[in-house]
């Protein structure tokens, strides 16, 4: 499933000013003008003890740097506990939706507070277009709140903000209370707002929808908020071939040959790169059949031959929390 298959919708939101793409939002933050800079990011933290495991591992052993936190779930002590104990650059994988059959959560808010967000059983709404024809913009930007206060209430303040299944690009009512989060609360968004050479490509992007990306972009940066030049979101509908044997050494070649293909497709710029490092158990399965394709992408993160191919191409391994700092130096240089 393509996950953010929902973006070109939000995109068609009327009213804003469009942007002509001069330069890329990273020789605008400093870095140099050919450089591709990556942000290797790992959704899911704190969706389980295997989620949080494969993060933790690639943390602290392998090239991956940014993650992000699954606010309702219920492993997100265990990896906070472990942010706030290490200084690792994580955001908020705002989630308003619950996806799987028998492992479940409901809304931070509860479920009274925001009675369209969920289904017959008090969860999350299983898929985005559930939450569609049934939640409102004010619960969803209710829910986004609650989530930031008790991320906040735990001592943890994200780095960025983004979306579990895509779900806030899913109509531009939930985009509009998206991006006005992270510029309410000064927290960068996950939104592609530069040259998206590889998410159009991708996505078949017409020049009004990059358009409308462009401003959207121009928007958070003018408000004081780094902003991604490309977006690179395939690796979660990378198929493992059927006749290919599924044990970690078959995994990690196979991954980590489509990420050296596709990463060097990027052209210079910020380019967010999401996957979904897991430690899987015999547990893992009993959530998800994704166990093999997320160990997958935990093993390509570890491996030293990638991290080889990163150095030798001159890729710049960045994170969140940096980009915030190179965009706020740069708005108090002109104060």
């Amino acid at each position: 499933m393509q996950r953010y298959v929902y973006l070109l919708i939000g995109l068609l939101w009327s009213g804003i000013g469009l942007h002509a793409q001069d330069t890329t939002y990273a020789m605008r933050l400093g870095f140099p003008a050919n450089a591709r800079v990556l942000i290797l990011h790992m959704d899911d933290a704190g969706m389980s003890f295997d989620s949080d495991s494969g993060i933790i591992r690639v943390l602290e052993q392998g090239v991956a740097r940014s993650t992000s936190v699954m606010m309702p779930c219920p492993w997100v002590p265990h990896i906070v506990r472990y942010i706030l104990g290490h200084r690792v650059d994580a955001g908020l994988h705002l989630t308003l939706t619950s996806e799987w059959k028998d492992y479940r959560w409901g809304p931070v808010a509860g479920a009274a507070a925001v009675p369209g967000l969920t289904d017959t059983t008090g969860n999350l709404w299983p898929d985005v277009a559930d939450v569609v024809s049934h939640a409102s913009a004010e619960e969803v930007g209710r829910e986004i709140e609650a989530q930031i206060e008790k991320a906040e209430r735990m001592g943890f303040h994200p780095t960025h903000l983004d979306s579990h299944m895509g779900t806030l690009f899913a109509t531009p009512a939930f985009l509009q209370v998206y991006i006005q989060a992270g510029i309410m609360h000064h927290i960068p968004v996950m939104l592609p707002g530069g040259h998206d050479s590889y998410i159009s490509q991708q996505m078949h992007l017409t020049a009004a929808e990059l358009q409308q990306l462009h401003a959207l972009g121009k928007m958070l940066w003018d408000a004081g908020l780094p902003v991604l030049d490309d977006l690179h979101n395939t690796s979660y509908d990378w198929n493992i071939p059927a006749d290919m044997p599924r044990d970690d050494e078959h995994l990690r070649k196979w991954r980590v040959a489509l990420y050296e293909k596709t990463l060097m497709e990027l052209k210079p710029g910020i380019t967010m790169v999401i996957m979904h490092c897991t430690h899987t158990s015999c547990n893992f399965s009993k959530i998800s059949d994704s166990g093999d394709i997320r160990r997958a992408d935990m093993l390509a993160m570890l491996d030293p031959g990638f991290r080889q191919f990163l150095q030798a191409h001159g890729f710049i391994i960045t994170t969140w929390r940096e980009l915030m700092q190179r965009r706020a130096s740069l708005a108090s240089s002109r104060l």
